[in-house]
Order: C-alpha cells, then sequence, then structure tokens
C-alpha cells in the first residue's frame, strides 16, 4: 500500500512539473448541485429521500359488483367507496378517474390525435376521423352518499367531481359514497387501449381483459393536491392504495383469472380442478389446473346461466380481471424466504406451446430476481394472462402477448418478446404498483425503472433449467445495454427531450420512458457507482416507499444519502439534460527517462538527464523532502504519457481507458467524471507505465454510451469501424 502512495505521489508531482496552458476559466453548470431544482425537503419527505415524520397519504376501499354481457360485450357495474382523508387539510369534494371516457366521441385524445395520410398511417388513427359516433365511455347513475341522498356531481371528460355536502375533515375523516355505471367493452384490435376483448372466429368465442372499468379515485398528496390531470391515453395512472371485496358475475362456463385471492373457490371451481389446486399447492413447477383439451371443449359450451366470483384484494391501487371459456390455467408455488406465492398463468389454446411452456416460470424467475434487489413481493399470488393486450400490468395480474403462427411454430423473436414483456409486466408489481410512483406525470419513474430491473431478470434467465436449450450464452435484451441507447441519444436535437418530461409530451416515448432511464441506472451500477453500493441504495429506495407516493427527488436522495456518491452531475446529464456522450481522445505525448531503440508511434520526448535531480532539489527548496524510498520511486517508471481529450457530445461521464503494450498485453485505468468539474470541454491525464504503449482506446467495453467511437483510439485506426459494426460485434 505504501508503494502505490508513493507512486501516486510521485505521479502527481511530476503532473505539476510539465508546462501546463492556462486553465479555461470556470464556466460549467455541470457539477452544481441540483439545488432549487428538487423540491425543499419538509416534514413530509426527508433531505434524505425518506419519507417524512409528518408523511401522509390517503386510503380508499372498494366494495363491487360487477356483471359482463357475453352476448353485447358490456359491463355493469355497482360499486361502494370509503374514502379516508389523512391529510392536514379539510376536503370540498373529491376526484375520480372516468378512464373509458377516451373513448368517448369528445375525447381529447381523439380531438388532440396528429397524424396525416400516407401509406403508413395506422388504422387506429384512420378511427379517430370517425369518433363523433362512438358509443363508448361510461354511463354514470345513482350518485349517492351511504343515506341513500343524492350527491351532486361533475363529469369533465376523464374525470369525475363530486361536490360533498360538508367539508371530509383533515386527519382521519371518512365518506362514504356509490354509484351505477355501465360501459361496452371495446375492441382491441380495432380500438387499442389497454383491455378489452379479443373476439376468434374459428371458435366464434371471445376473451376479455377487463382494466381500468371502474370509476377510481384520484391521488390526493403532499406535492399536487388533487392529480386531476386528464387521461390522454399515454400518461397512466395516479391511484390511491386500499382494500378490495369484488364479486364478478360471468357466464357460468368461464375461468377468471384477477386481482386478489378467490374467496369462494369451493362453490366455483370443479372437484377435478380443485384436486389439481391442492397439488400445486406444494408444486415448484407448472400444475394445469384446466387442460388445453378441457378448454377446446369448453369453446363449444353453450352457457347454462352464469357464476359469482369474488376476490379479495388488501393494499392495492387498483384491479383488473379476465375471463373466457377458451382459459387454459397452470400455477405453481414461487418460495421468497419461506413464504410461497401463487404464480399463475391464464392462455388460450393458441397461446401453446409457448405459454405452457414458459409463461408461469417467468413469473417465478421475475418474483425472485425483484425481491432480491427491492422488497420481498407482499401479495399471495402474480398472474400472467394471454390475450390480444401485448403489455399492461395491475396488482397481481399482467396481459402479456407473445403467440406462435397459427400451425403452432415458435419464432425465436416470439419466444423473446413474451419472455421479455412477461418479466416486465410482472415485474410492474414492484414499480408502480407498489413502489407507487405518479405515472400521470413521470413515465419514466415507473417504466424506467421496471426496465433497468428486467434487464437484470434477463441476465438470469440463461442460468434457468428451463431456458438453457433455447438461451445457451445470453439474453437478447433490447434495453439495458450502453450500447443499446446510441442511436436515440444520436438523434437530431428536435427529437429529444430530457427523461423528466411530463408523459403526455414525451417524444420517442419508448426511448425516453424506457430504454434511456434503464440505461442510465445500468451504467449508475455498473460504471460509475460498483454494484454493492448501487444495490444497496436502490434496495433502500424500494424500501422506504414501498406502499407510499414516491417523487423524483425521493429517488436521486435516497440514492445519493446511502452511498455517499455525489450523483447530481449524473442526474442533471442523464435525466435533465439530451446531450449524448461522446469523448475524443485527442492528443498524446510520450515523455520518457531512457533513450527509446525504436521510433515511438506517439510523438516523443526524452528527459534531461539530471530532470529529477531538477524536480527533487525544487521540492527540497520548497521544504518537502523526500525520502530516499520515494526518491527511488520516481526512477520505476519510465514512460509519461501525456493524454488529452476533448468532451465533443457534453454530456460528462468517467474516461475508461485501455492502454495496449507492445508486447501485446492490455493494461485498463478508470478515471472518475468529476475529472471534468473544472473544465467540461477538455482535460488533460497524465498515466505513466513500465512498458511502451502503442496504443489508446477510451471505452474499448462499450460502456458510456459514446455515440462515436471513431474518435475514441489513437493513433487512429484506418478505415475505423462505425459505432454499429462495433456494437453487433459486442
Amino acid at each position: 500500500m505504501k508503494k502505490a502512495y508513493i507512486f501516486l505521489f510521485c505521479l502527481t508531482i511530476l503532473q505539476f512539473s510539465f508546462a501546463q496552458a492556462p486553465k479555461t476559466p470556470y464556466k460549467s453548470t455541470k457539477f452544481e448541485q441540483l439545488g432549487t431544482q428538487l423540491p425543499t425537503p419538509n416534514t413530509y419527505r426527508a433531505a434524505d429521500g425518506s419519507p417524512g415524520h409528518d408523511y401522509w397519504q390517503q386510503k380508499a376501499d372498494y366494495k363491487i359488483k360487477v356483471s359482463l354481457d357475453d352476448k353485447n360485450q358490456n359491463i355493469k357495474g355497482s360499486e361502494t367507496i370509503t374514502y379516508h382523508n389523512n391529510s392536514p387539510s379539510d376536503l370540498q369534494y373529491l376526484w375520480l378517474q372516468l378512464d373509458q371516457n377516451l373513448f368517448k366521441k369528445d375525447s381529447d385524445t381523439y380531438k388532440t390525435a396528429e397524424f396525416g395520410l400516407g401509406e403508413n398511417v395506422p388504422f387506429q388513427m384512420m378511427g379517430n376521423l370517425f369518433s363523433q359516433y362512438s358509443k363508448k365511455g361510461y354511463e354514470i347513475s345513482n350518485v349517492k352518499d351511504e343515506n341513500g341522498k343524492a350527491l351532486t356531481y361533475v363529469i369533465n371528460k376523464t374525470m369525475m367531481r363530486i361536490d360533498l355536502p360538508k367539508p371530509l375533515k383533515a386527519k382521519g375523516g371518512k365518506f362514504t359514497f356509490s354509484l351505477d355505471w355501465s360501459s361496452l367493452i371495446t375492441d382491441i384490435k380495432k380500438d387499442g387501449g389497454r383491455g378489452g376483448f379479443e373476439y376468434f372466429p374459428n371458435d366464434k368465442n371471445y376473451l376479455y381483459e377487463i382494466a381500468q372499468w371502474f370509476p377510481r379515485m384520484a391521488v390526493y398528496d403532499d406535492v399536487n393536491g388533487w392529480q386531476n390531470k386528464q387521461f390522454l391515453g399515454q400518461g397512466e395512472f395516479a391511484l390511491t392504495f386500499g382494500d378490495y371485496q369484488v364479486e364478478i358475475t360471468v357466464p357460468d362456463d368461464h375461468i377468471v383469472a384477477s386481482t386478489g385471492e378467490l374467496q369462494n373457490a369451493n362453490k366455483i371451481l370443479t372437484e377435478t380442478q380443485l384436486k389439481r389446486l391442492k397439488e400445486a399447492e406444494n408444486s415448484s413447477n407448472p400444475v394445469v389446473i384446466v387442460t388445453q383439451q378441457e378448454a377446446e371443449a369448453n369453446e363449444k359450451n353453450t352457457p347454462k346461466g352464469t357464476k359469482t366470483w369474488i376476490f379479495h384484494a388488501q393494499n392495492v391501487r387498483d384491479f383488473a380481471f379476465a375471463t373466457s371459456r377458451k382459459f387454459i390455467w397452470d400455477a405453481m408455488r414461487t418460495n421468497l424466504n419461506g413464504k410461497k406465492i401463487w404464480s399463475m398463468s391464464y392462455y388460450p389454446k393458441e397461446g401453446n406451446p409457448l405459454w405452457g411452456q414458459y409463461s408461469t416460470r417467468v413469473i417465478d424467475l421475475t418474483l425472485k430476481v425483484y425481491s432480491k434487489h427491492t422488497i420481498d413481493y407482499p401479495y399471495p399470488v402474480a398472474i400472467s394472462v394471454h390475450g390480444a393486450v401485448f403489455g399492461m400490468e395491475y396488482p397481481m395480474i399482467s396481459f402479456n402477448g407473445g403467440r406462435p403462427d397459427a400451425n403452432g411454430t415458435v419464432r425465436d423473436g416470439t419466444r423473446n418478446a413474451m419472455v421479455s414483456v412477461i418479466i416486465h409486466e410482472v415485474g410492474h408489481n414492484f414499480f408502480p404498483m407498489i413502489i407507487n410512483s405518479d405515472e400521470r406525470q413521470w413515465s419514466w419513474m415507473d417504466e424506467g425503472l421496471n426496465t433497468f430491473m428486467q434487464y437484470i431478470t434477463e441476465c438470469e434467465v440463461p442460468k434457468q433449467e428451463w431456458a438453457k436449450k433455447d438461451y445457451p450464452v445470453s439474453y437478447p435484451s433490447s434495453r439495458g445495454p450502453a450500447s443499446r441507447i446510441v442511436n436515440y441519444m444520436n438523434s437530431s436535437p428536435d427529437q429529444l427531450v430530457p427523461i423528466m418530461t411530463n408523459s403526455e409530451s414525451i417524444i420517442q416515448f419508448g426511448n425516453n420512458a424506457y430504454g434511456k432511464p434503464a440505461t442510465a441506472l445500468n451504467i449508475l451500477r455498473e460504471t460509475i457507482m460498483g454494484r454493492e453500493l448501487f444495490d444497496f441504495s436502490f434496495k433502500k429506495y424500494a424500501q422506504r416507499w414501498a406502499f407510499k407516493h414516491p417523487q423524483p427527488a425521493d429517488l436521486f436522495r435516497t440514492m445519493e444519502d446511502a452511498s455517499a456518491v455525489d450523483l447530481d452531475w449524473f442526474w442533471k446529464g442523464w435525466f435533465y439534460g439530451t446531450e449524448p456522450c461522446d469523448i475524443s481522445l485527442e492528443e498524446v505525448n510520450l515523455y520518457t527517462t531512457k533513450k527509446l531503440t525504436t521510433e515511438s508511434v506517439f510523438p516523443a520526448k526524452t528527459f534531461k538527464e539530471n530532470a529529477w535531480e531538477d524536480i527533487i532539489a525544487r521540492m527540497e527548496k520548497g521544504g518537502m523532502l523526500l525520502t530516499n524510498e520515494e526518491k527511488n520511486a520516481m526512477n520505476d517508471k519510465k514512460f509519461f504519457y501525456e493524454l488529452k481529450f476533448k468532451n465533443i457530445g457534453g454530456l460528462i461521464m468517467p474516461i475508461i481507458i485501455d492502454m495496449q503494450y507492445k508486447d501485446g498485453s492490455v493494461e485498463s485505468i478508470r478515471i472518475p467524471a468529476e475529472i471534468w468539474r473544472q473544465n467540461p470541454e477538455q482535460v488533460k491525464k497524465v498515466v505513466s507505465t513500465d512498458k511502451e504503449v502503442v496504443q489508446f482506446t477510451i471505452d474499448s467495453k462499450l460502456e458510456t454510451a459514446d455515440v462515436d467511437i471513431k474518435n475514441n483510439t489513437l493513433p487512429r485506426k484506418e478505415n475505423s469501424s462505425k459505432f454499429e459494426d462495433a456494437k453487433d460485434k459486442k
């Protein structure tokens, strides 16, 4: 350790001995603290990123009865909501979300959809031209208090305000009210959206994935008051936690998958299904509850009546379900630190052989990996449903795509997409279903964090026995590695907006809300903080904000507080800015203490014979006395390279240098991003070696999302390959 110290000490002295050009006047804000850009800490949200000692949040409990009309594709329901006001303010009114009004004829989504006419115009966009004929959306009636007295209410497109007869008292007041509603179920393939029905013409049956189906309480919190921004389709949901008791009435030959735990299995399921379910209770491999043969027979049924499935869910922010007579159903138990969780899949025969092979096993893996890095999955069940919705998430249940060809052929791309979307949507149970961020404002806080965790989970797929045949080496992750975000970072500036942009205003939504934040976190973990510090801090954020409403500042502050790493420069560059990383190695000069026997590949200068003596003499004259060991250390290194770097892209990043020696060996140096703190445009660095270097390369492993690797090497390579070539080889 002492020798290393002496070497660094002498190298520092050497750097100051070189003739230095005058430093550029300080003109950067890249390393200034975020300061006023983050909300001022208060008693609700502390400066360390944790909930403050006065933190509060509201609660909304639901009792819902809903019936599905399989002939006319509509649903009718009634609900009773008990709203708990835990805030420090009296409330004059309540706001509810009416998401199905997105499909009404006067929807702002239709009115503000921007597109032109051309060969590739989406057919759903063309449908917007005729949206005035839509009969979809909610029909609301019988809005009344718990005593049956009518309540005054106003519907403003996708929001509904209920005016309270008297203020709802702060810190413990509660108000119970009820309403009836009905709505047509949308055709997923025709109308798009996050739920609806899929029709199968061959057997003339429907599969329903029912989401955003009931009026839901909006969030009232310490940051926004009421979060009642209109739902335009892109910015998803801000929702309140509560307990649910839901009765779902469907044709008696349907199988229902739902948020929550089934309360009346003995009345709903057959003896055979109950027996298989009992077998699955102790199985770590999927057990089929409803077989494909039974589902195919079911498709030919004519229902004789209806059945009511009753589900209960505690401390969830939403509720969704799926129902069809076409469902195959399998289940197993996932063991999380001694707690057993139901992992289940529901899918039509059109999903096999893919779904029976993979879906439930992917759920199992996802729960284990996410739990390791965040909190143990707290709910009793996790479900993956296959239908026309390619990917959407709700507490305990998700809707996922990935369907084999009609002849049963499973393409590699189909399998990969199916596994990825299940990981992603099941993973959404953690972000934002538990760590409950405001999706209406910040899409990246759920999509970006979840995509990052999806990538970590995908890295585990090839290690699973059930995946080794299809993924013998690695998983083809599309988001997470730094190289995958380069094309987006290199986009035209007018096509880029900061990650910290409102959900409805984001350009290139997938890259901005999913890819870039996921990549940023991966770089933070692998290149800047290191896994140990990152994993501890990220897990601390999840623990602090589980079942609460975090904001961006809470994540930023927790990551720094738990790691002692100043990351304000990183948040500013990656989350508040749009500049790319493009660090150029501009010049290398060699200084040596020995006469070279062959010509150097770099401009070389030999120190005069008494160079060290002159330096030591000046140091001692200034009162800095060196020991004999320190004096001898100054002669240990034979080659001194002065490297000049230019920050062309503007994004601050570490500098990772590979030195290839004349004998063919390679050594790496990693310089923290703080080297740019006094001059963010250009810097110099001196490195010393025992052996002669023939090539310097920046970021050879593509860790920093550098958009131009042609300027990363000196001497420059002839016919230097473009980034895409290097990425493909990687």
